[in-house]
């Protein structure tokens, strides 16, 4: 594995330009959590009920803006104060995939208006360097930060090989603005051309979906990894967990589900600290 799974989250902070890749792995470090939980409701008033139940135990909180079918700016507000209460950074799951002048107004426009309260988002790198090149016109001023879609973790996915070479190279080129990607392992020297070599200084942070208590797949092909697995075997540094924590109906067991959130954050960072005995031994 690359020399940077060896260092803690707090010295990796210090690596980083993005003020969005240091806020995260600084509150990685001080709430000794690499959970981030993606919820994943339909209704304003679960959506806040299982942020504030899940909150205390993640870095980092994912949302899907757009599902929510009773949106307001109360619920932006609340979600904002819930971020401060608990101290996670909030990270919109966009995926925005289109021209650059076309995600600018995406990102900082529109009904949603994502750049104004999400530290973090992301996008398929599909349209090429102008993805990125239009996200940071708006990203970088607020301070925010942005991953790529390296690989995902559904059967039959199509962002392998190729594909996520040229992710890489892309991130490669604006390390001012993408700090990472959300991928399945680990990315230093994915991409390098012929005699390239890493630069030593090359450090993304990954962030792996698909994660569950046990290896095993649901019905339409998402296929998931332990803790272990995704942090110890494939150094890899944040998890993602979403339905493995709240269940599936919007009537939330509040103490299964702080218990839950607990045990991912227990076993994500245990497999973290085993990693970097691992590196200093």
């Amino acid at each position: 594995m690359p020399p940077v799974v060896g260092l803690t989250y707090g010295e990796r902070a210090a690596r980083h330009a993005n003020p969005a890749a240091k806020a995260l792995l600084e509150t990685m470090e001080r709430k000794k959590s690499n959970l981030c939980v993606s919820v994943d409701v339909s209704k304003k008033a679960s959506f806040l009920a299982v942020v504030d139940i899940v909150g205390p135990f993640a870095s980092l909180i994912k949302t899907h803006i757009d599902i929510l079918e009773d949106f307001d700016e109360d619920l932006i507000k609340q979600l904002k104060e819930l971020s401060v209460k608990h101290e996670f950074l909030i990270f919109e799951d966009r995926k925005f995939a289109d021209i650059g002048n076309t995600v600018s107004l995406q990102y900082s426009s529109g009904v949603h208006r994502i750049a104004a309260w999400s530290h973090i988002t992301n996008a398929h790198p599909v349209p090429g360097p102008s993805v990125v090149s239009g996200l940071a016109v708006v990203g970088l001023p607020l301070n925010r930060g942005l991953l790529l879609l390296a690989e995902m973790s559904t059967q039959g996915a199509l962002a392998r090989g190729a594909y996520t070479d040229d992710a890489v190279r892309i991130a490669r080129a604006r390390r001012d603005f993408v700090f990472g990607f959300i991928a399945q392992r680990r990315m230093e020297g994915v991409g390098l051309y012929p005699g390239e070599t890493v630069d030593g200084e090359e450090d993304f942070v990954v962030l792996t979906p698909g994660v569950g208590l046990e290896a095993k797949g649901d019905a339409l092909g998402q296929q998931y990894k332990t803790p272990r697995e995704v942090v110890l075997e494939a150094g890899c540094d944040v998890i993602i967990v979403g339905r493995g924590i709240y269940g599936k109906s919007d009537a939330v067991d509040i103490i299964t589900a702080q218990a839950l959130a607990e045990r991912y954050r227990k076993e994500g960072w245990r497999a973290y600290e085993e990693r970097l005995r691992l590196h200093k031994s």
